[in-house]
């Protein structure tokens, strides 16, 4: 038999001396009563019994049943009362020994329903069901609870509060009730080792499953981990993405209110159960993204190393608050590890990757002058990065940049301007982005074709350009730092048409209108159409792909050339000229004409061959 020890309490009848006779008569009948009237309830519930009814299969918590769950949790405290009373005054009685055995029954029972409420009503104890309501509120309808039977006076108060919450919830909160009076009766009975025992099995089961249904290993060690197929492992991540936030959200703040509730007689027990019940699966939790940071690392993995840091970032507030004891303090340390080493991870990727930079392999050009495959790649990873500023900002904080020399005023603005670029973030990325422009440089010196060049580097800054007007890299750098490069594509153009068709525009005279010998004439029309048709047949293979560069720089040359040849042509090669035999063979082209050719250009589409013969232009046939 199990034996009890209660710390005396104070007789009922404060005015007689406990030692008087008249006390000692009182207290025995009292106590007496109490024993007695337990036994008739606490036997009638107990299905061990030889003798025990039907209702003791039954649930002495159920709706039918709350009257008698009162007095039942009052039987047991007046059995307690007379426990505490036997103790100090008849230690060694039969009647003690009768109040002990019933005791033990008692809290059987209790066991069992205790036991039972969490698997009845299993799905309506999950975190989402009660932790958005507080410990002080109260069920009203739907499922009564131990609590309004005991506090009736508060139940008309507490009703328009009750009747705004769902019925899930209240039907929780009812359970939540039920269980802590059980816990509260069975820990004032001395039993709280039991109480206590059933609950953390019964919650841990909960918070293991729940965890295995967010899809967290909880074998997925080191070793696992490391030999795991990047592909794999990267659909592992996204799963623990989701888990971790659901679970430092919703499923530990709930377990935390749940400890809190039904041990609210003693928040020391709470806060062992929830430590004992959350620790196991907290820790495996953050294990991962330790572990994670501790594989072979590629630029490629950059990504899902910046979210695994920015979820552990996120949550380390929630997670430092909800275990904040001696016992979790291999979680914090674990939490705060991976973050560390998600952070050197990162900082590693990143010189790789600015090594990468410095060292790609290319050696050919791109076909009429397009976009690099390298321009792509950088900037596309460089606007990835910059929708992670705020992580970076923490990971390259103190992290200083080494520059080998000076760097050009246009990539990282004025000096003198207050509003340069001067963020970490900023300042790394903009490096980046430097160093794939000088490597573009050696590239566009790999065209034979000077004006090709030109043209390469005018199509892969404006790209430049634009990937980072579209992404948060135009806050990072900012509006000079845009400013001054698209002057700089511009000035690539420029540079292109003067190169490009110098040959095209020095076939013309200086003054188009001046007064020439006919042979002159003649030459210079025939100079101009061996200079337009190989100009334009080897561009029509070239490209800008950006549609509205295409348009500007076509713009720019119509209005550089075309009025000086219109000049020229109306003086020399008009209607009024027709009669001289040359004209017909040497004036191919009206100024008309030169526009449909131009709309070829810059196009990609290769289209050559004899640029004369293309009549459908409104060209002159010679």
């Amino acid at each position: 038999m199990k034996a009890i020890f209660f710390k005396s309490s104070p007789s009922p009848t404060r005015m007689t001396p406990p030692s008087s006779p008249l006390h000692l008569t009182f207290s025995e009948s009292l106590m007496e009563e109490n024993i007695e009237a337990a036994e008739l309830i606490i036997t009638k519930w107990d299905s061990s019994s030889d003798n025990h009814s039907s209702s003791s299969n039954a649930s002495l918590f159920s709706d039918d049943n709350r009257e008698e769950a009162k007095q039942y949790l009052s039987s047991v405290k007046g059995l307690q009362k007379a426990m505490q009373y036997l103790v100090s005054h008849q230690a060694s009685s039969e009647m003690l020994v009768r109040a002990q055995a019933l005791m033990q029954t008692a809290m059987k029972r209790l066991e069992k329903e205790f036991y039972q409420i969490f698997k009845s009503f299993r799905f309506y104890l999950d975190p989402e069901s009660f932790s958005a309501h507080s410990s002080s509120s109260r069920p009203s309808a739907s499922r009564s609870s131990f609590s309004d039977l005991e506090e009736d006076e508060s139940e008309n108060e507490s009703r328009d509060e009750n009747d705004s919450i769902p019925g899930a919830q209240r039907v929780s909160l009812a359970a939540v009730e039920d269980l802590r009076a059980i816990a509260e009766a069975m820990i004032k009975a001395g039993y709280a080792k039991e109480c206590i025992k059933i609950y953390k099995i019964i919650r841990k089961s909960f918070v293991d499953e729940a965890l295995h249904g967010l899809g967290v290993d909880r074998t997925l060690n080191l070793q696992k981990v490391q030999k795991m197929d990047w592909e794999v492992l990267e659909v592992k991540i996204r799963n623990w993405l989701h888990a971790v936030k659901v679970a430092v959200k919703t499923m530990f703040p709930g377990e935390r209110i749940l400890s809190d509730q039904v041990f609210s007689i003693s928040p020391a027990m709470g806060e062992s159960c929830f430590v004992e019940i959350s620790k196991e699966g907290a820790l495996a939790l953050f294990e991962f993204p330790e572990n994670v940071a501790k594989c072979k690392k590629t630029p490629e993995k950059m990504f899902r190393f910046l979210d695994l840091y920015e979820a552990v970032s996120n949550l380390w507030p929630e997670v430092e608050s909800m275990f904040n004891s001696e016992s979790t303090s291999t979680l914090r340390s674990t939490a705060v590890n991976s973050l560390i080493k998600l952070g050197d991870a990162v900082r590693t990727m990143l010189t790789s990757f600015e090594t990468a930079i410095q060292k790609d392999p290319s050696k050919s050009t791109v076909p009429g002058g397009g976009i690099h495959p390298l321009t792509r790649y950088v900037m596309n990873y460089i606007s990835f990065l910059a929708d992670y500023t705020e992580v970076l900002s923490d990971i390259v904080a103190d992290w200083p940049l080494t520059i080998p020399s000076p760097l050009p005023e246009p990539f990282f603005g004025s000096p003198d301007n207050e509003e340069s670029i001067s963020s970490p973030v900023s300042v790394r990325l903009a490096w980046l982005i430097l160093l794939m422009l000088c490597k573009l440089d050696g590239k566009a010196a790999m065209y034979k074709d000077v004006s090709l060049s030109y043209l390469f580097l005018a199509n892969n800054l404006q790209y430049v350009v634009g990937k980072v007007r579209q992404s948060n890299l135009k806050i990072l750098l900012g509006d000079e730092w845009v400013t001054k490069h698209e002057l700089k594509v511009k000035q690539y153009c420029s540079n292109y048409e003067r190169m490009g068709w110098s040959k095209v525009l020095a076939s013309l005279p200086e003054n188009p209108t001046a007064e020439i010998p006919v042979d002159q004439v003649k030459d210079h029309f025939r100079n101009f159409n061996l200079a337009f048709e190989e100009t334009y047949t080897k561009q029509t293979s070239w490209v800008v792909p950006d549609p509205g560069l295409r348009d500007d720089i076509k713009i720019s040359l119509a209005r550089r050339m075309v009025p000086i040849y219109k000049e020229f042509y109306e003086t020399y090669g008009g209607m009024h000229l027709r009669k001289e035999m040359w004209v017909e063979s040497l004036v191919r082209y009206t100024p008309d004409d030169l526009g449909n050719y131009w709309s070829d250009l810059l196009n990609g589409s290769g289209s050559s061959g004899s640029v004369s013969s293309s009549s459908s232009r409104g060209g002159r046939s010679g």
